[in-house]
């Protein structure tokens, strides 16, 4: 890559960084203007880069997706138990969330392309395929069903904006909670383990 390229890919990774703070903070209204005040940049530079509102919302987008796959894939969710998988998932979504929670309500947001479809949906599918093979989601549900439920309660928790009302490690903290203790196994309490310690004597008066 030649340095012009390197510049050129800087300025407009910047540029995109500042319109993920502000509009985070403001919202979606954020003026050209101020994107190009929060880069530091002058607008005919911002418009160099991005020619319109919708080029700089759609290049926004195409980063958070790629933001996405590559937290997931960096997980490790295939190493670890499934419900500490589930949580990992959980708090990539909601932190993708508070960082570009503006692009959820943008009117004509661009839609995710069946590729990165495929590509964030890989590692769910993987994740709860091996929490049915070994037990840790109840039975009576297919594993396309449980999967559903889970991203259809993360969407749901998104929409609502959870993250904003309760940060997004709690909101994703309670998603998690929320499902697991919905779909995992019921397994039998250890009898010793479940029966509680009798209570002491009370002590007799003279």
């Amino acid at each position: 890559m030649t340095r012009n390229a390197t510049l050129r890919d800087h300025v407009a990774a910047a540029i995109l960084d500042a319109a993920a703070v502000v509009l985070a903070q403001r919202g979606e209204s954020v003026s050209m203007s101020e994107v190009a005040a929060a880069a530091g940049v002058g607008r005919t530079t911002l418009y160099r880069y991005f020619p319109s509102r919708e080029t700089l919302l759609d290049a926004l987008a195409r980063r958070a997706f790629a933001e996405l796959i590559g937290e997931l894939a960096d997980s490790g969710v295939d190493s670890v138990p499934v419900p500490e998988g589930v949580a990992r998932v959980s708090r990539i979504a909601f932190g993708q969330a508070a960082k570009y929670q503006a692009l959820m309500c943008v009117p004509g947001k661009p839609e995710i392309s069946d590729e990165a479809v495929r590509q964030i949906m890989s590692p769910l599918t993987s994740l709860f395929s091996r929490g049915a093979a070994d037990g840790t989601w109840r039975t009576d549900l297919s594993t396309g069903t449980l999967l559903a439920i889970y991203t259809a309660l993360l969407e749901g928790a998104l929409s609502q904006g959870l993250h904003t009302k309760l940060g997004a490690e709690p909101a994703a903290a309670a998603i998690t909670s929320v499902f697991i203790r919905g779909t995992e196994v019921r397994r039998p309490a250890d009898s010793g383990a479940a029966t509680a310690p009798s209570a002491a004597p009370a002590p007799t008066r003279n």
